[in-house]
């Protein structure tokens, strides 16, 4: 059964608050509290919801972040990741087109923290060039 309008509705419950409890699902969506939960595991199992997290406040996530962009050696670009893998500052790796071959983002708790990652990457064998853009405020964020 495809998704409709309602699972929507409750994807966007679930957005703002992941442990909503079903009850008050069912209550703001006008549902049986069963149905709620069959919608739930329906989108379970069709793979729509992937799982549930946590989302970090202000205070338990890294204040400086950063964006590496990264050319590297032809063929290196496995051996590239592999290196970037260990290092817990670096959250995200995305393959690009364009000038740049690897898109990094880079997540830190202090200046030193940051300059010592964006070094060891800059030193990683494959890495042929390096430009990081640090950010400095975020102005939309939809992924919160």
């Amino acid at each position: 059964m495809p998704n409709d309008q309602t699972d929507a509705k409750l994807l966007t419950l679930l957005a703002e608050n992941a442990r909503m409890p079903v009850a008050t699902l069912a209550r703001r969506l006008g549902l049986a509290r069963t149905t709620v939960q069959a919608r739930l595991e329906k989108l379970e199992t069709n793979g729509t919801i992937a799982g549930y997290t946590v989302r970090l406040g202000a205070s338990q996530t890294p204040q400086l972040r950063a964006t590496v962009l990264l050319s590297v050696e032809p063929r290196s670009s496995a051996a590239v990741l592999a290196r970037l893998k260990p290092l817990p500052q670096v959250r995200k790796v995305h393959t690009a087109s364009g000038r740049f071959d690897l898109i990094a983002s880079i997540a830190a708790k202090t200046t030193e923290e940051l300059d010592a990652v964006l070094d060891h990457i800059g030193e990683v064998p494959g890495v042929r060039a390096s430009e990081s853009l640090i950010h400095l405020s975020t102005k939309l964020d939809r992924t919160s």
